[in-house]
């Protein structure tokens, strides 16, 4: 016999078409209704479009949340003797943040229970990257994961089928309705994921400039204040930094060559911009952890964020010695004019690495392991004409044309202006703890 529903899905797409706030009891059946198949995708389609347009408040939005994490299960780290702390980033170009991180807050006192996602899009995802890696796995069950926390400190790796089973539902079918820009949806799938995690304390890393989902400085601080007012009302510590994706983050994007250049900044080297928000995130996860004089840069420094690097690759079943794979053919661009470099596109430069292969265009699309992009000067450098810009990596040469085509107009060289600057976002743009 069919269960008797509570609600039906029009009364629920009416209210919020006519701005009313949704009740609890509404959200919660709807979301458990559509989780079970007794909604349909085109009723919560017009629901989603209702709240893009029409928005939630607080409670509504914390209520969807809380609603998406009882659909699945909630982990649980008690066996632990170190105190939790996650780190979640909204994405970008060369955002390999994640690599050095986890390893390097692990190293320093805190257990880092990472899950991470793949990407789709401009963005590169961190399993992506990792899965370059021979002999490394993205799917643990959660006593394995236990396992690698308790032995290493740090576990990166895929969310199981248990962890907000709505959210994937949900997160499919926003991707296919163009409601992807919610900021009531987008808060709610991170943080469901996030506090279903069990983590004690949370940062966020909300990334805002062209290459960014939310290229609005103001729009991104307005999603970073709903999701600490999320994992506030769910009893994690979480604060969140608003950072500069303007222009692409270290030297590379794409999976295999974003790798190599973690492994350099976990030797003490890397980019500047790397290793300078990689330590920024690493104070912040540890001070919201309680952990006390703990020097995230003498960590990599001194080789011990390398060391759980290393264990963490292997617990995992990676070979942390193995050679990375490398694109069959690579394409140098060089600058046609000398001077200084004023400016670079991070959109340009991710679609190009998602067009060389580096990406996918929709979801379980395999990726190329070696495809992407290096990048030889960054803005603020001065350049001549003929210096390489970027070398392009693919396995299938005939995407070069269409990389390059993405890379039009994706720098500008000119004289410095008066005031000795190029005009750039700074790396931390706010710091959000309400």
């Amino acid at each position: 016999m069919s269960q008797v529903e509570a609600f039906s899905a029009a009364e629920v797409i009416a209210a919020k078409r006519d701005h009313h706030a949704l009740s609890d009891p509404q959200i919660d059946w709807i979301i458990d209704a559509y989780t079970r198949g007794a909604v349909a995708d085109e009723q919560m389609s017009a629901l989603l479009m209702a709240i893009l347009l029409n928005g939630m408040d607080l409670r509504e939005i914390s209520r969807w949340t809380d609603a998406m994490i009882n659909s699945g299960e909630r982990m649980n780290w008690s066996a632990l003797s170190r105190p939790t702390v996650d780190k979640h980033s909204t994405g970008g170009v060369g955002d390999k943040i994640t690599l050095p991180l986890a390893p390097l807050v692990a190293a320093c006192g805190a257990a880092v229970p990472q899950l991470s996602g793949r990407g789709l899009g401009h963005t590169g995802g961190t399993l992506d990257k990792l899965e370059s890696i021979p002999g490394w796995r993205a799917s643990l069950t959660n006593a394995e994961m236990l396992k690698v926390l308790q032995d290493c400190g740090a576990v990166i790796c895929a969310a199981g089928a248990g962890l907000a089973p709505a959210d994937k539902k949900l997160y499919a079918l926003r991707d296919v309705t163009a409601t992807v820009e919610a900021i009531p949806l987008i808060a709610s799938s991170i943080m469901s994921k996030k506090i279903a995690e069990g983590t004690d304390a949370l940062v966020l890393d909300v990334k805002t400039g062209g290459g960014a989902f939310m290229s609005d400085p103001k729009k991104a601080a307005e999603l970073a204040h709903v999701m600490v007012g999320l994992g506030k009302r769910a009893g994690v510590k979480t604060l969140a930094i608003v950072t500069a994706m303007d222009v692409p983050l270290g030297l590379t994007a794409g999976n295999a060559l974003e790798v190599r250049e973690s492994i350099e900044v976990l030797a003490g080297g890397g980019p500047a911009d790397i290793v300078e928000l990689t330590v920024i995130l690493a104070q912040e996860m540890l001070e919201l952890a309680g952990i006390k004089g703990a020097d995230p840069a003498a960590a990599l420094k001194n080789g011990k964020a390398m060391d759980v690097w290393r264990q963490m690759i292997s617990a995992q079943g990676g070979d942390p010695d193995a050679k990375l794979p490398v694109a069959k053919e690579k394409l140098t661009i060089t600058a046609e004019n000398s001077g200084t470099l004023l400016s670079m596109d991070a959109m340009k430069v991710g679609l190009a690495a998602w067009r060389l292969g580096a990406g996918r265009s929709r979801q379980g699309e395999a990726v190329q392991a070696g495809a992407g992009i290096e990048i030889h000067a960054k803005p603020g450098e001065p350049i001549t004409a003929g210096a390489p810009l970027f070398t392009l990596h693919t396995d299938t040469p005939a995407a070069f044309a269409r990389a390059q085509e993405s890379l039009t107009n994706s720098v500008k060289i000119g004289d410095l202006p008066l005031s000795g600057k190029v005009d750039r976002l700074p790396l931390i743009i706010e710091r959000i703890t309400d």
